[in-house]
């Protein structure tokens, strides 16, 4: 079959780099346009010297006229620009959009969290959040598709089949959450010039972190019940990987091997979902550079609780992975061409 032709909005960043990486072994996809601002006339292989040996399009700066040579446009750009974007797409056109832009289904919302209005609130109801593994089934009906924050993807996967089969409480769920500081954006040597990135562990947004809304909107999709949790993310000393530790209690005679049997069965025939053995330590090295999530159940020494470990690479499975995920999907392309 032909390719596809794709533009890259936003390439130069450490996730769009790393979308590239994957596209480039595409055998479906052809990457016709790079585009940035501060980097216009640049060449990709200046942000990785591993992509010297592909023959890619110098980086120019975004128009309109350039979407009438692609259908399939990827934007990693900072929050609000790839809604000024999506106003020019056609019906032709697929969105995949890995910034924040149309990952709430409120506008109000996205101005409350984001500290910015919307700029496309009529094309927030033609968009879909889309977490592969959980509700891939309605992707056909949408071509404004917004991929998951890389914390919500980790914290998710292991949430959603408990809560759908209500096997916890959901008054007290405690979520602490690492990452590498490529999390945080190239700018992040900058924003955090007075600490030491490389030798210290950071908290940031206690309390009121951005992804806490895109986990409360999804988690309400499988509960009518009110659930309370905790999210604390931190800046980790390594540059990539999440992981998530998450403290639960469980329901009456609901056993961590409960937990365990239903998170084994729902991810028997997904791809990149992998549940350990029991007690297994995951670590961020077992997932790093692929598009897999490892989850690990572990007991407490409490017999009413249970502690789940949740490991993804914040650029791969968090980011530009499950991009290239959905991209397949929803082309009927096989779901793991080029991850």
């Amino acid at each position: 079959m032909p390719k596809l032709n794709a533009l890259v909005a936003g390439s130069t960043g450490y996730i769009g780099v790393q979308l590239i990486k994957l596209l480039v072994k595409h055998r479906y996809i052809n990457i016709k346009f790079l585009c940035g601002n501060s980097s216009v006339g640049k060449n990709i292989k200046f942000y990785d010297k591993s992509l010297s040996k592909y023959k890619l399009p110098k980086i120019i700066k975004f128009n309109k006229k350039l979407l009438n040579d692609v259908q399939i446009v990827f934007t990693a750009l900072p929050n609000g620009e790839a809604q000024d974007l999506s106003k020019h797409l056609s019906k032709n056109h697929t969105l995949i959009d890995l910034a924040a832009d149309f990952r709430l289904n409120k506008a109000s919302d996205y101005l409350k969290w984001y500290k910015q209005k919307h700029r496309s609130p009529k094309l927030i109801k033609k968009s879909i959040y889309l977490l592969p593994e959980i509700n891939r089934k309605d992707i056909k009906k949408y071509n404004i598709i917004s991929c998951p924050g890389c914390y919500p993807t980790s914290i998710l996967l292991p949430l959603i089949p408990l809560f759908k089969k209500n096997l916890i409480k959901f008054n007290n769920i405690i979520i602490d959450s690492k990452s590498g500081y490529s999390g945080a954006g190239r700018g992040v040597h900058k924003k955090y010039k007075d600490k030491n990135l490389y030798e210290s562990l950071s908290a940031y947004g206690v309390g009121f972190h951005r992804h806490n809304s895109e986990i409360d909107q999804m988690l309400k999709k499988f509960t009518k019940k009110k659930f309370q949790f905790s999210f604390t993310p931190h800046l980790s000393p390594m540059f990539r990987g999440i992981l998530s530790t998450i403290y639960l209690d469980l329901e009456n005679k609901i056993t961590p091997n409960t937990i365990y049997n239903e998170l084994s069965k729902f991810y028997k025939n997904k791809k990149f979902v992998k549940v350990l053995k029991r007690d297994s330590l995951v670590s961020t090295n077992n997932v790093i550079n692929t598009n897999n999530c490892y989850i690990s159940i572990c007991k407490s020494k409490y017999k009413d609780k249970v502690i789940i470990l949740s490991a993804i690479d914040n650029l791969i499975k968090g980011g530009a992975g499950q991009a290239v995920q959905n991209l397949n999907i929803k082309f009927n392309f096989p779901e793991k061409t080029a991850l």
